[in-house]
């Protein structure tokens, strides 16, 4: 008798061991796709095709180059860049082509959103993290306030800047542009 008694004790453990076993399954089956979507946001936006136009186009397919000339519009997402001329480095993969460097030149002005950021040059990086470098007297805006630098670099995928040498002019809250408090520039 004790034997079946300690059989059915064995049997209530098991029994409450694989509820458990299936309450934790269950529970993260339900948590880890929200954390996969979360990574797979994150990459999805580094991976927006990037749309092209302009008025001229030289391919290279050697060197896999194409030149963009006159009137050159890159969009990717909410972020559009202006360039007179854009030299756009690619790689070949299974699928298409893969862009690794831009580099703009002549009247670029990058608008995502509310800021702008314009300057005689810039170079865009797909790897080793997103980013844009803009050279040749940078200027960014946001609404009336203004930085300026000698050299920006603006890091994509956190939506963060690194200027060098910078001045920022900012408005305060509450005053126009007549308002004391304009800047931090005290020429």
């Amino acid at each position: 008798m004790e034997n079946k008694n300690r059989a059915i004790v064995k049997g209530e453990q098991f029994v409450f061991i694989a509820i458990l076993v299936f309450c934790l399954l269950t529970i993260t089956s339900y948590l880890v796709p929200d954390v996969f979507a979360q990574e797979k946001k994150a990459a999805s936006s580094s991976k927006e095709p990037t749309v092209i136009t302009s008025e001229i186009l030289t391919a290279d397919n050697k060197a896999k180059t194409a030149l963009f000339e006159r009137s050159v519009v890159a969009k990717k997402g909410e972020m559009t860049l202006f360039a007179d001329k854009m030299l756009v480095y690619y790689s070949e993969e299974k699928g298409g082509s893969n862009i690794k460097k831009i580099d703009a030149e002549g009247n670029v002005k990058l608008i995502k959103g509310e800021r702008i950021v314009t300057s005689k040059f810039a170079v865009y990086f797909a790897e080793p993290e997103e980013k844009i470098i803009f050279t040749g007297e940078p200027r960014a805006t946001e609404g009336e306030n203004v930085v300026t630098g000698t050299k920006m670099t603006y890091f994509m995928m956190d939506d963060r800047s690194l200027v060098e040498n910078s001045k920022v002019f900012m408005i305060n809250k509450g005053q126009g542009a007549g308002g004391k408090g304009q800047g931090t520039d005290k020429q």
